[in-house]
């Protein structure tokens, strides 16, 4: 089957912001708060590592059916109401979380999250973006989206320990865990609130600006055999499944700077939101300079640099006292991850395919480049509550140089490929 790709034009400002803030807002429930409030996270619902772990599990699981059956709806209807569906009932999945529920109650959450942040929504994110760029500028529009959803996330990470902060009586080591939960509900409702406003700003606000890459007569099993015809989409499967477990042990910095570095709880927070600022910086210089150079040259040397960093906590040499070492390995290893993060898609367009097969062509890769957020997570748990301390650490940033010796392999093989076309 062939297809042949509509002349797109580069979008407004309006469409990109829109964009970026519900990318990374509709993940601030299921994986945001999480992240950066890690030791508070298991403390105030009496959760284990490996409990929490399962969790992202459910919802990897969930996730993973709906990028498919996902991105093939992607292909036939506007982004617009898509996103907006997905955002008001991802906010009601807030509420929920705020009473501090059941572990069985919050297994079924996550896998609810799974779907509501997934099936109408990735898809028609990535594709909206995709078309947004146009043929020549991937780099920018991946760039801005992935560098706003980081500068939008640290954000919402700073003030989540603000609001955390204001609402506690006492200093956070003298605070009672029934103070600490209700300091950490209003950080809950305020992020659900947050999450239901922004789809009301889709609706009024957002362009209809992707119409010439509809195809409304897209079905599943064609779209599916004409992308898996594609030999750079397996490449970039590969490529995503290693990124993204870089990606998944950003989780476990506070935690490092909690159980490691012998930070307290708020200043451990204050890591988890620090390096979440790394992100838009990386991203943003991405946006301004990727599409000047090869994207997968860029990739390339991301992988380089996360397997650098990698290296350094697999070898236990960042300890306590050693603040100056812990950060600047952060900066590296965070540095490579989200620098890959900011282009893979963009990898599309160098593999050569096509705009109308975008959203099938996402919910494919996605099914396979997103597997870490079923296996990842209860393996870094596992490792981190059998092996206290520095060890669990260290075991976990060596799967993370396995994945990127990985990457860096299939990189080099993509950029094998896109060699041939030229």
């Amino acid at each position: 089957m062939k297809f042949k790709d509509p002349e797109l034009k580069k979008g407004s400002f309006l469409s990109i912001t829109l964009l970026i803030l519900s990318g990374e807002l509709i993940f601030l429930l299921p994986y945001v708060l999480a992240r950066v409030f890690r030791p508070t996270f298991l403390e105030v619902f009496n959760l284990t590592n490996l409990e929490l772990g399962s969790l992202f599990s459910i919802y990897g699981t969930v996730a993973l059916l709906s990028y498919l059956y996902g991105g093939v709806i992607s292909d036939k209807f506007q982004p617009k109401k898509l996103i907006a569906i997905s955002l008001f009932f991802t906010a009601f999945g807030g509420t929920v979380l705020s009473t501090y529920p059941s572990y069985l109650m919050l297994q079924i959450l996550w896998g609810y999250w799974g779907f509501t942040t997934v099936f109408l929504f990735w898809g028609a994110m990535i594709k909206a973006t995709r078309v947004w760029g146009g043929s020549k500028n991937q780099g920018e529009a991946f760039g801005l989206l992935d560098g706003g959803r980081g500068l939008v996330a640290a954000s919402m990470g700073t003030l989540g320990v603000v609001i955390f902060s204001m609402f506690l009586t006492n200093d956070i080591e003298l605070a009672s865990l029934v103070e600490r939960k209700n300091a950490f509900r209003y950080v809950i409702l305020f992020s659900s609130l947050i999450v239901f406003l922004t789809g009301i700003l889709i609706i009024v606000f957002m362009e209809s600006s992707i119409e010439s890459a509809i195809n409304k007569s897209a079905s599943l099993i064609p779209n599916i055999k004409s992308v898996l015809k594609i030999q750079s989409v397996w490449l970039i499967m590969v490529i995503i499944i290693a990124a993204y477990v870089g990606y998944k042990v950003t989780d476990i910095y506070s935690l490092y700077a909690s159980d490691v570095m012998n930070f307290d709880n708020l200043e451990a927070a204050n890591i988890g939101s620090l390096q979440l600022y790394l992100r838009p910086i990386v991203c943003l210089l991405i946006a301004l300079f990727a599409d000047k150079k090869s994207y997968i040259h860029l990739i390339i040397i991301g992988f380089i640099i996360m397997l650098v960093g990698a290296l350094v906590f697999s070898l236990g040499i960042v300890q306590v006292n050693m603040n100056y070492v812990f950060f600047f390995s952060l900066i590296v290893v965070a540095t490579g991850t989200y620098a890959i993060r900011a282009l893979y898609f963009s990898l599309m367009q160098e593999g050569r395919i096509p705009i109308v097969l975008t959203g099938t062509a996402v919910g494919v890769i996605s099914v396979v480049g997103y597997t870490p957020d079923i296996f990842a997570s209860p393996v870094i748990g596992y490792l981190l509550d059998t092996y206290p301390g520095i060890i669990g650490h260290q075991y976990v940033f060596s799967m993370l140089v396995v994945f990127s010796i990985v990457g860096l392999w299939a990189s080099m093989r993509f950029n094998k490929l896109v060699t041939s076309f030229k």
